[in-house]
This record gives C-alpha cells, sequence and structure tokens, in this order.
C-alpha cells in the first residue's frame, strides 16, 4: 500500500491533510464561474501544497490504521519510512500523487507543488463537470425579388370592365355569408355556455348555504360537561436574546480528534500570550484549535503571515462561515 494513493481519498473528506515531517495538502473552495470563451466550471476545490504544516495531526495514522488493522504506533511507523523513502527519491525524481499532482525539489532546494487539476473534490459538485456553451448564431435572411410579369405579358392581357366586375361581387358575396354564420353561431355558443356557467354558479352557492346552515343547526353544546382546563401561564421574557450566526476568521494551530489534546494545546497558547479559541469542529469531528478568532478579514491575515514568517511557526488559514 502506497501512502501516495490514499491523499486522494482524505482530501474528499478533510480540508487538511498532513503528512508528518514532509508538508500538508489543502483544499481551498473557488465559486462556480463563467469564463469569457463561454466554459463553465462548477463549484470545486483546488489542492495546494504547503511544506511548513509537517507536524502529525493524526488524520493520515488513523487512516491507515484503520485500513491494515493496525495500532497507531504501528500507522505511525509505515509512515516515517515512506517519507523517509520520498526525501531520497526528490533528490533525482518526481513523485507522484494520483488524482492529486506531483512534488518535486526546485533551484532553491524547496517542494514545488504542481496540482493535477482534473479532479473536483467538492463533493456538492459530485458529478458535475466543465463545459462550453457554444455562442447562439443569428439567423441571416435573403431577399428574392419575383417578377410577377415582364412586359411582354402584361402587352398580352385583354380586360373587359363589365364581365370582370360581375366575376369580383360573387366571390365577395359569398365570404361575407359564411363570414356571418360564423359570427352568429360563435355568439349564440358563447351566450348559451355563459349562462350555463351562471346557474351552476349560483346552485352551488345555494347547495354550500345550505349544508352551513344545517351544520349550525345540528351543532349543540353541554357547557356542564365540560370538564375544568387547567392552564399555566409563564412569564414571557422582556427581552429575548437575538443570536445571530457570525462569521469568523481563523488561524488554526492544529487539529486534534481528542478533546482532551485539543484543550491541552489551547491552554499552551493561551499561556504563550495568543488570544486562543476553539475554532468551528470540522464535519468529521475533528477539533481544531486556533491561535486567534477575528471578525475581520485583514486582522487574521496579518497574525498568519506574522506567525508564517517571522515567528516561523506552523498554522493555516480558515474561514468559519
Amino acid at each position: 500500500m502506497h501512502l501516495s494513493s490514499l491523499i486522494k481519498e482524505l482530501l474528499f473528506q478533510y480540508e487538511c491533510v498532513t503528512i508528518p515531517n514532509f508538508g500538508a495538502f489543502l483544499t481551498r473552495s473557488l465559486e462556480a464561474k463563467l469564463d469569457d470563451d463561454g466554459t463553465f466550471f462548477p463549484p470545486r476545490k483546488e489542492v495546494t501544497f504547503n511544506q511548513l504544516l509537517s507536524s502529525n495531526d493524526g488524520i493520515l495514522a488513523n487512516y491507515v490504521a484503520g485500513i491494515k488493522k493496525i495500532s497507531y504506533e504501528n500507522a505511525i511507523r509505515i509512515i516515517e519510512k515512506e517519507v523517509s523513502v520520498w526525501k531520497k527519491r526528490l533528490q533525482t525524481q518526481t513523485i507522484h500523487f494520483p488524482g492529486v499532482g506531483d512534488i518535486k525539489l526546485n533551484e532553491e532546494n524547496k517542494f514545488e507543488f504542481a496540482p493535477w487539476g482534473k479532479v473536483n473534490f467538492e463533493l456538492r459538485s459530485y458529478g458535475l463537470h466543465f463545459f462550453k456553451r457554444n455562442k447562439i448564431k443569428e439567423p441571416t435572411f435573403t431577399r428574392k425579388t419575383i417578377n410577377v410579369m415582364d412586359e411582354q405579358n402584361k402587352e398580352d392581357l385583354v380586360f373587359t370592365p363589365d364581365q370582370d366586375e360581375n366575376k369580383n361581387k360573387l366571390p365577395i358575396l359569398k365570404y361575407v355569408a359564411i363570414a356571418a354564420v360564423i359570427v352568429l353561431i360563435l355568439g349564440a355558443g358563447y351566450f348559451f355556455s355563459d349562462k350555463y356557467v351562471t346557474e351552476q354558479k349560483i346552485a352551488e352557492q345555494e347547495k354550500a348555504q345550505k349544508q352551513i346552515e344545517k351544520n349550525v343547526q345540528e351543532a349543540t353544546f353541554k357547557l356542564e360537561d365540560l370538564s375544568s382546563i387547567n392552564l399555566i401561564v409563564s412569564k414571557k421574557p422582556e427581552k429575548e436574546d437575538l443570536i445571530l450566526k457570525q462569521d469568523y476568521y481563523s488561524v488554526i494551530a492544529g487539529s486534534f480528534r481528542s478533546m482532551e489534546n485539543a484543550t491541552r494545546r489551547l491552554e499552551q497558547l493561551k499561556n504563550e500570550g495568543y488570544p486562543a479559541a476553539l475554532a468551528e469542529i470540522n464535519p468529521e469531528g475533528i477539533h481544531r484549535v486556533a491561535y486567534g478568532r477575528y471578525l475581520d478579514k485583514k486582522e487574521a491575515i496579518n497574525m498568519l503571515y506574522f506567525i508564517k514568517y517571522t515567528l516561523k511557526e506552523e498554522a493555516w488559514y480558515l474561514e468559519e462561515k
């Protein structure tokens, strides 16, 4: 079993998958978009890699232990051996993570990650693929000129006014008579149908009225048979607390499956002077400890840069919405 093939499976479930002493794969959510060339992309999650996040968060080790049915400690040893092999191979070649991307060493001897980009790790968009919408072409019309008669045919035609006038009167009278008959038929049909609908409405209203009067006459109440009803009235508080869901921007220090470990890390950060707090629990039940939770996004980003690049500590950014 190769650990590189397990990263893809875990990224569908977790936002961050850390490989101890190697680095962490993280997913970033992107909204649906439509490019200028008509290509539509559904909501998706893209993968990035951070070499600085290398402390064990327990996710990979627990997954390996569950698959191989071994202890957590043995799973840690397997991961350490695999990571040692990766670091040796990186000196001369590229490591492939199926469905995720490739990692190689650059000129500065640092990890360089190239995402594969063909797998969407957003479960809400399962089965959706990008497609290109073809533009609708505007129809083109061509005009054609039809010559009904030329000059020669015009000269050959001979009209007799008396005959033409009599012939034209007969079709006109015929069409007028037909139109009059159609108008009479439509008018009669409309009149009788409207009358029928009106009579039916009146009949239904009378029937409903009689039923209501019958129900009222049959309704009798015996007040002496009614049992007493005890009403318990509780005083409503004058003011109710209005709880609004607040968006937070957190700088995460670590993810823990055990609440005890998360609490221990939280107290440690508070003793060091950080405004530490517990962030929103992962959908998989992972407890996340934050260096700080902020209402302002800029303030959280500044804290993240300070921890990573000034203090050289491990941290990653999370938007809680």
